[in-house]
């Protein structure tokens, strides 16, 4: 399976790091003083959280609580996947009773991600609020979720992908959009394959159309049948019978 390619760059360096401040201090406006975490889904969602918890630092001279929460044995796909799933280990070194906890991920999509984080939390304990900050918002949700915090909406297809880039992951902060490569695979037996493909679509349309040509044979036939059958019945009719105004 080939690698998606890059149709277009939507945030470099400097537009996500804005994208972030601009969501520490939407967070910081509206949690007026509470109690306040941050729990970012790993693993890049982890990331993000730290760099928000550093930039409200900045903003209120006090650093908020920072944990890393793994959602794979909550995912409601879990039983379909082939692939063994690699669990990884919950980092909340803290209560969640009765705080604020901001979830936060990179990219919100179906929703179904959130679910099993809320999830996940709610196992853990019972915050107070529980709020959702993301740094992108593609859109296509399944599950009714709305996040509090976003630092991009990007309108995307389905068949798009969008892909977060963080220095501490990819050595690089960058926001790009990906899309498969044009072509599908060829079916088994490669070219020849596709070839005998098409030669029966083209047979099937060679067959559909002599059928027609056939059909309109056979109309036009049925058609002469009746004109002489009408004829031979009006040079037939009684005489001092009254003529029908359609024949006239």
């Amino acid at each position: 399976m080939t690698a998606p390619k890059e149709k277009a760059q939507v945030l470099d360096q400097a537009g996500l790091d804005r994208a972030l401040t601009r969501i520490a201090h939407e967070i910081v406006e509206q949690a007026g003083g509470a109690d306040l975490a941050l729990v970012g889904i790993k693993n890049r969602g982890e990331t993000l959280a730290e760099r928000i918890a550093e930039k409200i630092a900045g903003i209120e001279s006090k650093r908020p609580a920072v944990g890393a929460l793994d959602i794979t044995l909550y995912r409601d796909d879990l039983g379909s996947r082939a692939e063994q799933p690699r669990v990884r280990s919950t980092e909340i070194p803290f209560s969640l009773k009765g705080i604020t906890v901001v979830l936060v991920d990179d990219v919100l999509f179906t929703g179904r991600t959130i679910r099993a984080a809320m999830d996940a939390l709610m196992d853990l304990g019972r915050p107070r609020v529980i709020r959702l900050a993301v740094l992108v918002d593609r859109g296509h949700r399944e599950l009714p979720i709305r996040p509090d915090y976003v630092g991009k909406n990007l309108p995307t297809s389905r068949k798009e992908s969008v892909a977060v880039m963080l220095r501490e992951h990819d050595g690089q902060d960058r926001v790009v959009i990906q899309e498969p490569e044009e072509g599908e695979p060829q079916p088994a037996g490669g070219a020849a394959a596709a070839g005998e493909a098409t030669n029966k679509t083209s047979g099937a349309a060679a067959a559909g159309e002599a059928i027609n040509k056939m059909s309109g044979a056979a109309a036009a036939g049925e058609a002469t049948d009746k004109a002489p059958r009408r004829a031979n019945t009006k040079d037939a009719r009684v005489p001092g019978t009254p003529t029908s105004r359609k024949e006239d």
